[in-house]
């Protein structure tokens, strides 16, 4: 649970950006059936808008399911409808307000993404601030042309993995309590933490009448004994240097080395990239 340290800041860690990957279980071909005849259901024709709007088969594409030649052919067999009704003419255009459904599941045409940062320390974890500190979405202005927000929070002080995407879904399995995502934090501390310490926090304690559990808690290997790692699920607000607090240690630094299975390998402090498409479908998998 050793973390990095680098102070360059704002730029692209140099590996290569993977391959684009979409926020649907589906996206994958080999989820799909195979390719239907165009024959096997019966058609519902709708006219399309005349000028406005975006093609339904580039609509499907955008949304990452498949090629725009792939979504004619689906389209044509049925697959996709638009505000409830089956769509199977070609050049069939779709309105922003439309509600598109393939395979009755419902797709948006805007990319996910999935930005990871390593977060410094002196960034706040907000959109925007009115006091005009630093925040972290400086750092991730280049990262996506879409709009990208931060899953969960890390405070201003706290340094370590901080994701970003568009996709809510998996925004809300990562921050909802009834998912366990873990975390590991290294902490270091004002002074050493006694063996009982460790092992009253590793048994678990009452904080401000609740409960705290910790999946585990371990000194740092060849470190000093002020130099801990915590692993918690626990989204209670700074509850890591609550813990501490309520055992009379100050933590006076604090960086999340693992988050949900990611972690900081090859990206440097201040530096982002995207995720891999099997680290997506990890997340998807939590």
């Amino acid at each position: 649970m050793e973390s990095k340290k680098n102070s360059s800041r704002g730029r692209q860690a140099s590996n290569s950006n993977p391959r684009k990957s979409s926020g649907k279980d589906f996206r994958s071909k080999k989820n799909f059936r195979n390719k239907p005849e165009t024959n096997s259901r019966p058609k519902v024709v709708v006219k399309s808008e005349p000028s406005e709007g975006i093609r339904l088969n580039k609509y499907i594409s955008n949304s990452g399911i498949c090629s725009r030649r792939e979504a004619d052919v689906y389209i044509a067999a049925g697959n996709a409808s638009v505000n409830g009704k089956i769509i199977s003419e070609m050049g069939y255009k779709v309105m922003p307000t439309d509600e598109v459904r393939f395979d009755g599941s419902l797709i948006s045409p805007e990319i996910k993404r999935y930005v990871l940062l390593n977060k410094p320390k002196n960034f706040i974890t907000t959109m925007d601030d009115d006091r005009g500190r630093k925040t972290v979405m400086e750092l991730v202005g280049n990262a996506s042309k879409e709009r990208i927000y931060p899953v969960g929070r890390l405070d201003r002080n706290t340094t370590g993995l901080l994701l970003f995407t568009n996709d809510g879904e998996i925004a809300k399995k990562l921050t909802h309590p009834k998912h366990n995502i873990q975390k590991i934090y290294h902490a270091s501390l004002d002074k050493k933490l006694t063996n009982a310490d460790l092992n009253k926090i590793g048994e678990g304690f009452v904080l401000d009448e609740r409960r705290v559990l910790v999946d585990e808690i371990s000194y740092i290997i060849n470190q000093p004994k002020s130099e801990v790692g915590v692993k918690i699920h626990s989204g209670r607000n700074r509850i890591v240097r609550r813990i501490f607090e309520h055992f009379d240690y100050t933590v006076t630094k604090l960086d999340r080395v693992i988050f949900a299975g990611l972690t900081k390998k090859d990206l440097p402090r201040g530096h982002w990239r995207h995720l891999t498409e099997m680290e997506v479908n990890n997340l998807k998998m939590l």
